[in-house]
C-alpha cells in the first residue's frame, strides 16, 4: 500500500485547510483508515481514525472543527480541518492499517498555524 498526502500549508489561526490521502497498490487490504499528527519534540497522536465498523473516532482536541471523510470509489481519506489554533501545528501523516497485520504510513504534510 502507498500513501500520498497532500494539502498541508501555512495557515493563520481560525482559517482552514484540507489535507487529502490517496491510496494504491492493495487497497483491497486496507481495513482502516486514519490522520495522525506530530509536533516537534512529542509523539504521534491520533487525529481521526475511520474503524473497520465504520466508525469515525476523532481526538478530544480536534472535535467539532475537524471532519474526516473517506471516498472508497477514488481510494482517498480527506480531513477538512476548520478553526485552526496554533496548537495544531505539526506534521500530519496518513495512515492505513490493513487486513494482514500491517502499518502503512505517508511521507508526512506539514501544517503550520501562525497567531
Amino acid at each position: 500500500v502507498q500513501l500520498v498526502e497532500s494539502g498541508g500549508g501555512l495557515v493563520q489561526a481560525g482559517g482552514s485547510l484540507r489535507l487529502s490521502c490517496a491510496a494504491s497498490g492493495s487497497i483491497f487490504s486496507i481495513k482502516t483508515m486514519g490522520w495522525y499528527r506530530q509536533a516537534p519534540g512529542k509523539q504521534r497522536d491520533l487525529v481521526a481514525v475511520n474503524t473497520s465498523g465504520g466508525n469515525i473516532i476523532y481526538a478530544d482536541s480536534v472535535k467539532g472543527r475537524f471532519t474526516f471523510s473517506k471516498d472508497n470509489a477514488k481510494n482517498t481519506a480527506t480531513l477538512q480541518m476548520n478553526s485552526l489554533k496554533p496548537a495544531d501545528t505539526a506534521v500530519y501523516y496518513c495512515n492505513a492499517f490493513t487486513s494482514m497485520g500491517v502499518s502503512y504510513w505517508g511521507q508526512g504534510t506539514q501544517v503550520t498555524v501562525s497567531s
